[in-house]
């Protein structure tokens, strides 16, 4: 416990930070990135329980009719207000001579947030016949009422994923990455722990209880990384923060408008294409968002206290030193970028070639057949034409998030559905299930060329940072490591040796290129990760 928190209190000396905060970065993204890993392997481990306990029933159904109105609570009345507004906004106060003024604006937050969805969950008690009846219209009515029972009972859980969400915002603020890393982890392991213990007394409802648990342990495991926190029961309604948190995320709410628009009509288009098509785009959409997760993701909430920092900084500094700031700025993002490039391509690459044998070692089990591995993997691959993009596209959102405009970013997703609207339409008749998948790959690649446009014209690109230098060489590399991952995969029958030996074999070869085609960026990773793994060896010592 020692370690842990001098770790954190490290990340806030100003000398650390000032004199080289890419080192930060990669510590950051690697906590996160930790964290990402855990949680997606709990989440499959999670969906795994689900089919073994319950199989694919229509109480099944209904149950992810009920978690999916709660994750899309969430999200509307929290999760996106935490990189949009609450990371940006508390970030001004995250200064150790502003801390007390940090505390009660984060009291203020989480005390007026508490009665919102306090109401919130009152009334959507009350209206929770007509939500089941907006997402699961065509069941019976037996599962219908099943799904209100199961709704008006999991509804308390959206309380402690705002308060969650909330917290984790205020502790990416102050640059403290660990606890809230693993809440999502936290959250799939009550599921599970739940699931097996009370299925025999409770059934299907035992995952109800699973996930209250679950969002309740998010709240729990990071309350010790702020036991500094100096807590008070304070309402301000007319606060100036609270104000711009509110303004900062009213963008984002018509951004997460359209997409929840988009993911109804994606979802109604699928139903048109097939019975399976749905399955088979969500096993493929599981194995693309891992490493959008683990890389992208981790990296992105990685830079956006940076970057938020350093712009909150320049807006109140001389043009002079406001120019040199805005160079900080330039050279942080294009490092988060630089390091997204240089793990997501060969990824990319690596699952484009191997897609078949991945999907069969990890789905092709019970009733899951060759032919659902086929179009599974047809699937992967399409969807991998947009996932660098994707990839890209989250810090650059970021970017404009640390500068206080959540504005531009949720505008341009009004653009990217309208792409997605106009391919899907047009290839859903000749392709089927092909032709929404490469919709959603337009989508993503649309909203990404649109973000660089956006920050070109806004912030001058990237300076003099050599993104595309170092691009054209990672593309290099994972170009090579895809033709001998594709060669070492037919020289063996086993499903297993294929992916392993592939995979040893294509990461040496992409490390060697890198090395010959002095990618500064890739040694510079490996000396920072080597640094702080040297500093946890010293602290623990120590301790």
């Amino acid at each position: 416990m020692v370690a842990i928190r001098n770790s954190q209190f490290a990340t806030e000396n100003p000398q650390s930070e000032i004199g080289n905060p890419q080192s930060g970065l990669v510590g950051a993204a690697a906590i996160i990135a930790a964290g990402n890993i855990a949680s997606r392997v709990l989440g499959l481990v999670r969906e795994t329980v689900i089919a073994y306990l319950f199989g694919a029933t229509g109480l099944v159904s209904v149950f992810r009719v009920a978690a999916t109105i709660i994750q899309t609570l969430y999200d509307f009345l929290v999760g996106g207000m935490v990189s949009a507004a609450l990371v940006p906004v508390f970030s001004d106060f995250a200064s150790r001579e502003n801390r007390a003024e940090l505390w009660r604006v984060a009291s203020i937050v989480l005390n007026v947030l508490a009665i919102f969805l306090a109401l919130a969950i009152l009334v959507l008690e009350i209206f929770a016949p007509q939500l089941v009846w907006l997402l699961g219209s065509g069941y019976d009515e037996e599962l219908q009422r099943a799904a209100v029972e199961m709704l008006r009972l999991v509804l308390p859980a959206v309380f402690f994923l705002g308060m969650s969400g909330i917290v984790t915002g205020l502790l990416y603020s102050l640059k403290r990455f660990t606890y809230p890393a693993f809440t999502t982890a936290a959250y799939n392991a009550g599921i599970v722990v739940v699931a097996f213990a009370l299925t025999p007394i409770f059934g299907i409802t035992s995952l109800i209880v699973g996930i209250l648990v679950g969002s309740a342990a998010q709240v729990v495991l990071q309350l010790p990384a702020l036991r500094d926190m100096q807590y008070r029961f304070a309402i301000d309604f007319s606060h100036p923060a609270l104000r711009r948190i509110l303004k900062l995320y009213a963008p984002v709410v018509a951004g997460l408008s359209i997409s929840v628009v988009s993911v109804v009509i994606d979802r109604n288009l699928a139903s048109h294409t097939g019975a399976q098509s749905l399955a088979w785009m969500q096993n493929a959409t599981v194995l693309v968002q891992f490493p959008l997760g683990l890389v992208a993701t981790a990296i992105s909430f990685a830079i956006l206290p940076e970057l938020s920092s350093q712009y909150s900084v320049s807006s109140i500094q001389t043009t002079e030193h406001r120019t040199l700031n805005t160079e900080h700025f330039q050279s942080t993002l294009a490092f988060g970028l630089k390091l997204v490039l240089l793990l997501i391509l060969p990824a990319t690459i690596g699952l484009f070639v191997l897609a078949r044998p991945i999907v069969a070692l990890l789905f092709e089990h019970g009733a899951f057949t060759p032919n659902d591995t086929e179009w599974t993997a047809r699937a992967l691959q399409f969807y991998l034409f947009g996932l660098p993009f994707a990839a890209i596209d989250q810090p650059l959102v970021f970017a404009f998030y640390a500068r206080k405009n959540t504005l531009l970013p949720n505008l341009v997703q009004f653009v990217a559905v309208a792409i997605y609207l106009v391919v899907a339409l047009a290839l859903v008749q000749p392709l089927g299930m092909i032709g929404l998948v490469i919709a959603n790959s337009a989508m993503l690649t649309g909203h990404a060329l649109i973000m660089l446009w956006l920050l070109h014209a806004r912030l001058g690109g990237f300076g003099r940072q050599g993104v595309i230098a170092m691009t054209s060489k990672v593309i290099v590399a994972s170009a090579a490591m895809g033709a001998v991952a594709f060669f070492v995969a037919r020289a063996f029958d086993s499903i297993l040796l294929q992916v392993l030996a592939s995979a040893v074999a294509a990461g040496a070869v992409y490390i060697a290129l890198l090395w010959l085609l002095r990618v500064r960026e890739a040694a510079r990773m490996g000396e920072m990760v080597l640094a702080r793994v040297r500093r946890q060896r010293i602290a623990s010592r120590n301790e």
